[in-house]
């Protein structure tokens, strides 16, 4: 997986716990930090992919992933610096996801 599609992944993850976790739990508070690092670095810059357009991308994506993937993954791709802050609450994003599914199988048993 690419630097680009585990944000991508992370980002659809996260959207889509807050959709059906009524708890908003870690897992919401997590992906809350990683999607605003990702509009702070896409609002830095004026026209195109830095500016409006990447934002609106970020935005139809946490509504429709399936949809908005690909333009999603080429804002990310264009020239956005993807740098350790992105990054590592990317990886916190899945990390707890994959926590969260691991404690609801055992305890759903």
């Amino acid at each position: 997986m690419t630097e680009v599609e585990l944000v991508a992944t992370a980002l659809a993850t996260g959207a889509a716990a807050g959709l059906t976790d009524t708890s908003r739990g870690v897992v919401h508070d997590l992906h809350a930090e990683l999607r605003e690092a990702v509009r702070r670095r896409l609002s830095g810059g004026g026209d195109g992919v830095r500016g409006g357009y990447g934002v609106r991308v970020l935005d139809a994506y946490e509504t429709d992933p399936d949809v908005w993937r690909t333009r999603l993954l080429q804002v990310l791709a264009s020239g956005l610096e993807l740098d350790e802050e992105i990054l590592g609450a990317a990886r916190a994003v899945l990390r707890a996801e994959r926590r969260k599914g691991h404690i609801t199988a055992v305890v759903g048993r």
